[in-house]
Protein backbone atom coordinates (compact mmCIF):
# COMPACT_ATOMS: atom_id res chain seq x y z
CA UNK A 1 0.00 0.00 0.00
CA UNK A 2 1.22 3.75 -0.95
CA UNK A 3 2.25 5.39 2.42
CA UNK A 4 1.26 8.84 0.93
CA UNK A 5 -2.82 9.05 0.53
CA UNK A 6 -3.41 9.82 -2.96
CA UNK A 7 -3.42 13.20 -4.15
CA UNK A 8 -5.15 14.56 -7.59
CA UNK A 9 -3.36 17.36 -9.60
CA UNK A 10 -5.75 18.52 -12.12
CA UNK A 11 -4.03 21.61 -12.93
CA UNK A 12 -0.11 22.76 -13.61
CA UNK A 13 -1.28 25.92 -11.38
CA UNK A 14 0.57 26.14 -8.09
CA UNK A 15 -1.46 25.60 -4.58
CA UNK A 16 -2.69 28.52 -2.66
CA UNK A 17 0.15 27.74 -0.22
CA UNK A 18 2.62 29.46 -2.74
CA UNK A 19 1.50 32.85 -1.18
CA UNK A 20 3.21 32.09 2.40
CA UNK A 21 5.70 29.01 1.83
CA UNK A 22 7.76 30.03 -1.67
CA UNK A 23 9.67 33.14 -0.21
CA UNK A 24 10.79 32.22 3.06
CA UNK A 25 12.04 28.23 1.38
CA UNK A 26 13.86 30.36 -0.80
CA UNK A 27 15.41 32.68 1.32
CA UNK A 28 16.80 29.88 3.53
CA UNK A 29 18.53 27.94 0.95
CA UNK A 30 20.32 31.05 0.08
CA UNK A 31 21.04 31.60 3.32
CA UNK A 32 22.71 28.21 3.46
CA UNK A 33 24.05 28.90 -0.12
CA UNK A 34 22.22 25.53 -1.35
CA UNK A 35 22.83 24.60 -4.92
CA UNK A 36 21.56 21.56 -6.06
CA UNK A 37 18.63 20.88 -4.53
CA UNK A 38 15.68 17.98 -4.11
CA UNK A 39 11.72 18.88 -4.33
CA UNK A 40 10.67 15.67 -2.34
CA UNK A 41 6.53 15.26 -3.23
CA UNK A 42 7.20 17.52 -5.73
CA UNK A 43 3.54 17.52 -7.03
CA UNK A 44 3.27 19.34 -10.50
CA UNK A 45 6.34 20.70 -10.30
CA UNK A 46 5.43 24.24 -9.41
CA UNK A 47 7.98 25.04 -7.06
CA UNK A 48 10.16 23.06 -9.07
CA UNK A 49 9.58 25.83 -11.62
CA UNK A 50 10.31 28.40 -8.87
CA UNK A 51 13.56 26.87 -8.00
CA UNK A 52 14.60 26.76 -11.62
CA UNK A 53 13.66 30.28 -11.90
CA UNK A 54 15.99 31.62 -9.05
CA UNK A 55 18.98 29.92 -10.23
CA UNK A 56 19.28 26.70 -8.37
CA UNK A 57 19.83 23.10 -10.05
CA UNK A 58 16.52 20.85 -9.39
CA UNK A 59 15.12 17.59 -9.52
CA UNK A 60 11.48 17.05 -8.46
CA UNK A 61 10.38 14.06 -7.44
CA UNK A 62 6.79 12.40 -6.40
CA UNK A 63 4.70 8.81 -6.69
CA UNK A 64 1.94 10.74 -8.88
CA UNK A 65 1.94 9.88 -12.04
CA UNK A 66 -0.52 12.98 -12.83
CA UNK A 67 2.08 15.25 -10.85
CA UNK A 68 5.09 13.70 -12.41
CA UNK A 69 3.22 14.04 -16.19
CA UNK A 70 2.16 18.25 -15.20
CA UNK A 71 5.96 18.26 -13.91
CA UNK A 72 7.65 17.31 -16.79
CA UNK A 73 5.16 19.25 -19.62
CA UNK A 74 7.03 22.35 -18.12
CA UNK A 75 10.32 21.48 -20.08
CA UNK A 76 12.05 23.56 -17.50
CA UNK A 77 15.51 23.69 -18.76
CA UNK A 78 17.90 21.32 -17.30
CA UNK A 79 15.21 20.50 -14.55
CA UNK A 80 14.93 16.69 -14.20
CA UNK A 81 11.56 14.69 -12.37
CA UNK A 82 11.19 11.24 -10.80
CA UNK A 83 8.37 9.17 -9.86
CA UNK A 84 9.43 7.95 -6.51
CA UNK A 85 8.16 8.49 -3.00
CA UNK A 86 9.52 8.01 0.23
CA UNK A 87 8.87 4.63 0.48
CA UNK A 88 11.22 3.44 -2.57
CA UNK A 89 15.41 3.56 -2.30
CA UNK A 90 16.69 6.43 -3.65
CA UNK A 91 20.21 5.64 -3.72
CA UNK A 92 20.96 4.41 -7.44
CA UNK A 93 18.31 7.36 -9.11
CA UNK A 94 18.74 10.41 -7.87
CA UNK A 95 21.91 11.46 -6.55
CA UNK A 96 23.08 13.87 -4.14
CA UNK A 97 21.98 17.07 -2.88
CA UNK A 98 22.56 20.05 -0.66
CA UNK A 99 19.12 20.97 0.43
CA UNK A 100 16.28 18.93 0.20
CA UNK A 101 12.54 20.93 0.53
CA UNK A 102 9.25 18.91 1.03
CA UNK A 103 6.34 21.14 0.95
CA UNK A 104 3.04 20.52 2.39
CA UNK A 105 3.53 16.72 2.75
CA UNK A 106 4.47 15.00 5.79
CA UNK A 107 0.73 15.51 7.28
CA UNK A 108 -0.58 13.17 4.48
CA UNK A 109 1.96 10.22 5.23
CA UNK A 110 1.07 7.42 7.32
CA UNK A 111 4.70 6.39 8.13
CA UNK A 112 6.26 10.16 8.50
CA UNK A 113 9.63 8.80 9.52
CA UNK A 114 10.24 7.60 5.72
CA UNK A 115 10.51 11.17 4.63
CA UNK A 116 13.65 12.16 6.66
CA UNK A 117 15.00 8.56 6.21
CA UNK A 118 14.15 9.12 2.32
CA UNK A 119 16.47 13.02 2.41
CA UNK A 120 19.21 11.84 4.68
CA UNK A 121 20.29 9.12 2.03
CA UNK A 122 20.52 11.76 -0.78
CA UNK A 123 21.77 14.48 1.22
CA UNK A 124 25.48 15.22 1.14
CA UNK A 125 27.36 15.69 5.05
CA UNK A 126 25.72 18.76 6.57
CA UNK A 127 22.96 18.89 3.95
CA UNK A 128 19.72 20.67 4.60
CA UNK A 129 16.75 19.10 4.99
CA UNK A 130 13.18 21.89 4.81
CA UNK A 131 9.87 20.55 5.69
CA UNK A 132 6.38 22.70 5.73
CA UNK A 133 3.48 21.40 7.30
CA UNK A 134 0.23 23.23 8.61
CA UNK A 135 1.00 24.43 11.64
CA UNK A 136 -0.71 23.26 15.24
CA UNK A 137 0.00 24.80 18.47
CA UNK A 138 -1.87 25.36 22.04
CA UNK A 139 -3.51 28.58 21.03
CA UNK A 140 -4.58 27.69 17.36
CA UNK A 141 -6.22 24.43 18.70
CA UNK A 142 -8.02 26.64 21.31
CA UNK A 143 -9.42 28.51 18.50
CA UNK A 144 -10.20 26.31 16.34
CA UNK A 145 -12.32 24.96 19.22
CA UNK A 146 -14.05 28.15 20.25
CA UNK A 147 -15.19 29.03 17.26
CA UNK A 148 -16.89 25.90 16.34
CA UNK A 149 -14.34 24.90 13.15
CA UNK A 150 -12.54 22.18 14.89
CA UNK A 151 -14.53 19.57 12.82
CA UNK A 152 -13.91 21.79 9.36
CA UNK A 153 -10.19 21.58 10.03
CA UNK A 154 -10.08 17.67 10.58
CA UNK A 155 -12.57 17.16 8.15
CA UNK A 156 -12.46 13.32 7.36
CA UNK A 157 -14.71 13.84 4.31
CA UNK A 158 -11.54 15.24 2.25
CA UNK A 159 -10.00 12.15 -0.04
CA UNK A 160 -6.34 12.84 0.15
CA UNK A 161 -6.64 14.74 3.27
CA UNK A 162 -4.43 15.17 6.08
CA UNK A 163 -3.92 12.39 8.02
CA UNK A 164 -0.89 13.81 10.58
CA UNK A 165 -1.37 17.23 12.74
CA UNK A 166 1.84 18.14 13.74
CA UNK A 167 3.21 20.67 16.83
CA UNK A 168 6.87 22.35 16.66
CA UNK A 169 7.81 19.79 19.41
CA UNK A 170 6.92 16.92 17.44
CA UNK A 171 7.94 17.73 14.24
CA UNK A 172 11.47 18.71 16.07
CA UNK A 173 11.75 15.28 17.78
CA UNK A 174 11.16 13.36 14.77
CA UNK A 175 13.83 15.16 13.16
CA UNK A 176 16.39 14.57 16.10
CA UNK A 177 15.47 10.91 16.09
CA UNK A 178 16.15 10.50 12.52
CA UNK A 179 19.80 12.19 12.59
CA UNK A 180 18.98 15.63 11.63
CA UNK A 181 19.75 19.15 14.34
CA UNK A 182 16.47 21.51 13.74
CA UNK A 183 18.05 24.73 12.88
CA UNK A 184 15.61 26.71 11.74
CA UNK A 185 11.55 27.37 12.05
CA UNK A 186 9.28 29.58 10.81
CA UNK A 187 5.63 30.25 11.60
CA UNK A 188 3.92 31.44 8.43
CA UNK A 189 0.53 33.02 7.37
CA UNK A 190 -1.46 34.78 9.66
CA UNK A 191 -0.99 36.22 13.17
CA UNK A 192 1.48 34.65 15.29
CA UNK A 193 0.55 31.32 17.01
CA UNK A 194 -2.20 31.21 14.32
CA UNK A 195 -0.12 30.61 11.67
CA UNK A 196 -1.39 29.15 8.78
CA UNK A 197 1.96 26.31 8.33
CA UNK A 198 5.64 26.18 9.53
CA UNK A 199 8.79 25.73 8.08
CA UNK A 200 11.37 23.81 9.91
CA UNK A 201 15.09 23.61 8.64
CA UNK A 202 17.47 20.93 9.74
CA UNK A 203 20.99 19.75 8.94
CA UNK A 204 22.24 16.03 8.42
CA UNK A 205 24.26 15.10 11.45
CA UNK A 206 27.31 14.31 10.71
CA UNK A 207 28.32 10.59 11.00
CA UNK A 208 24.65 9.98 10.12
CA UNK A 209 24.14 6.84 9.12
CA UNK A 210 20.86 6.56 6.24
CA UNK A 211 18.54 3.56 7.29
CA UNK A 212 18.53 0.92 4.84
CA UNK A 213 15.75 -0.05 2.62
CA UNK A 214 13.28 -1.51 2.77
CA UNK A 215 11.98 -0.08 5.92
CA UNK A 216 10.27 -2.92 7.70
CA UNK A 217 9.60 -1.36 11.19
CA UNK A 218 6.96 1.66 12.23
CA UNK A 219 7.38 3.19 14.97
CA UNK A 220 10.81 2.56 15.41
Amino acid sequence: MNTIADYHFGTAEAEHTSDYLWDHVLSLLRVHDAKRVLDLGCGNGAFCARLAEAGFNVTGCDPSIEGIDHARRRELSGAQFERIGVEDDPSDRLGTFDAVVSLEVIEHLFFPRRLPRFAARVLRPGGRLIISTPYHGYLKDLALALTNKWELHHSPLWDGGHIKFWTRSTLTQLLREEGFDVADFRGVGRLPYLWKSMIVGSRLKEGSIARSFPLESFPR
